[in-house]
């Protein structure tokens, strides 16, 4: 007799005959419980979130997504960080999700049903991208690190739920969510993020040994996640000051996006300190000799004032040259390190007016004669820096007011020579800042004549 293959649908219809009545969509949500009975040996199941964040992700897009998978008994769940957004009452930018589907099946899955794919760069590490409805999803399958030097993974494939959340790097990072709201959650993630803890999966020397960036990610987590600084596991922080040289090994790049969110997330001043206490600062671009105290009265001053980051890490900075060194090791952009040679190079110099009813004048002489598009930004930021809080309020309220003296002008009271006209519209324009910026082109082209 030919032995009988029964398929994953038969079977969970058979234990649930209603099921076969239900459209996919709904067959979906009942079908989890198939799941669990069949999973619960190695998940551990907390909760069942229905909050309207979670039911506003269930766009046209999603639905049809997972209508798709669940015709071919692939399964589909939310995954990392958005569950960690979900769970803390914040609607997730971006979703990802995890599958048990292979790239392949997922590629054939797509193309049979006319689903267009994007970016193919992530295939190889076994990530699909989809666009249904006007919408991305980036969907991964399952993964089980075979090897890693630090930087990179080798990956094989896999089917276990549990196995893919050990390669996580945090706690409050390597849970799922399925479609009905189960939580499914294998290393008390959801109790860490109750409690505002950071924690590393297992091990935190073989988490960061696995990938060194982690120890930047460490800390922007515990600025996002923890209530009050201070509280650290000490074996996470040994690890930490252990495994510091391998990033050494990272990219800049990488380095910099890690580091721009722990400059602008909370509790910066005790995790720049710690970062310079466990030998972190070197291998990524910070400098040795920094200057900690001028960092910390900084700190206080753009507390509450959305700083860029480089107005922060600025304070580290001694000279100019640390700027550079940085911008060799991280690769930032023109902008920021424009900022920083700004900021290193005026902090001390470009200061309020004192005595005198004027204390915003000095920056909008600056602005005025620096003439480029961005002066006014740098302005702030320096404001912000120096804790000018009055004067970049009145920073921000300020227009920048147009010369009203043109060449053209100057040529018609008779001046051709072009080097004379530049002297003279330096000139005038010295007189019109005198004046607060007051004097119109008939007060000023009389000062012509008159010399």
């Amino acid at each position: 007799m030919k032995k009988r293959t029964a398929r994953t649908d038969d079977r969970k219809t058979s234990c649930f005959p209603m099921l076969r009545c239900l459209d996919p969509w709904r067959r979906q949500l009942l079908s989890c419980s198939w799941s669990r009975l069949c999973l619960l040996k190695h998940s551990m199941f907390t909760m069942k979130l229905q909050s309207p964040e979670f039911q506003s992700l269930f766009t046209e897009g999603l639905k049809s997504l997972t209508e798709l998978f669940v015709r071919e008994n692939h399964e589909l769940r939310i995954a990392g960080g958005a569950v960690r957004d979900l769970l803390s009452g914040v609607k997730p930018q971006d979703v990802d999700f995890a599958t048990t589907a292979t790239p392949a099946q997922m590629k054939e899955l797509f193309q049979s049903v006319g689903i267009r794919m994007i970016n193919n760069k992530g295939e190889k590490h076994g990530t699909i991208t989809a666009r249904l409805h006007e919408e991305n999803f980036e969907i991964t399958t399952l993964r089980i690190d075979v090897a890693t030097d630090g930087r990179h993974a080798e990956v094989e494939f896999t089917t276990d739920w549990q196995k893919d959340a050990e390669r996580r790097d945090l706690t409050i990072n390597s849970m799922f969510l399925g479609f009905d709201g189960t939580l499914f959650d294998y290393f008390n993630g959801y109790e860490d993020l109750k409690n505002k803890k950071v924690r590393f999966v297992g091990q935190a020397k073989q988490r960061i040994q696995e990938d060194y960036l982690r120890i930047l990610r460490y800390f922007r987590f515990y600025g996002k996640i923890v209530d009050t600084p201070g509280d650290h596991d000490p074996e996470t922080l040994e690890a930490i000051a252990e495994n510091a040289k391998g990033l050494a090994g990272v990219s800049g790049e990488r380095i910099w996006v890690e580091l721009k969110k722990i400059l602008t997330g909370d509790h910066v001043n005790h995790l720049i300190h710690l970062i310079y206490e466990l030998d972190v600062a070197p291998y990524i671009g910070l400098p040795a000799n920094a200057s900690l105290e001028e960092f910390n009265k900084v700190s206080k001053n753009v507390e509450g004032f959305s700083p860029k980051p480089m107005t922060l890490l600025t304070s580290l900075f001694k000279v100019q040259d640390d700027v550079t060194k940085l911008d060799l090791r991280l690769k930032i952009s023109k902008e920021e390190k424009n900022l920083g040679l700004f900021i290193v190079k005026n902090r001390k110099d470009l200061i309020k007016a004192v005595d005198s009813s004027e204390p915003l004048k000095p920056y909008q002489d600056f602005i005025i004669d620096s003439r480029e598009a961005d002066a006014t930004a740098r302005v702030c930021e320096l404001l912000k820096y120096q804790g000018e809080h009055g004067l970049l309020k009145q920073m921000q309220q300020w227009s920048i007011p147009p010369f009203p003296v043109s060449g053209h002008d100057i040529r018609k009271v008779g001046i051709s020579s072009g080097k004379e006209i530049g002297v003279l519209l330096q000139q005038l324009r010295e007189q019109w800042k005198k004046s607060g910026y007051q004097l119109e082109k008939d007060e000023l082209l009389s000062y012509i004549k008159k010399t």
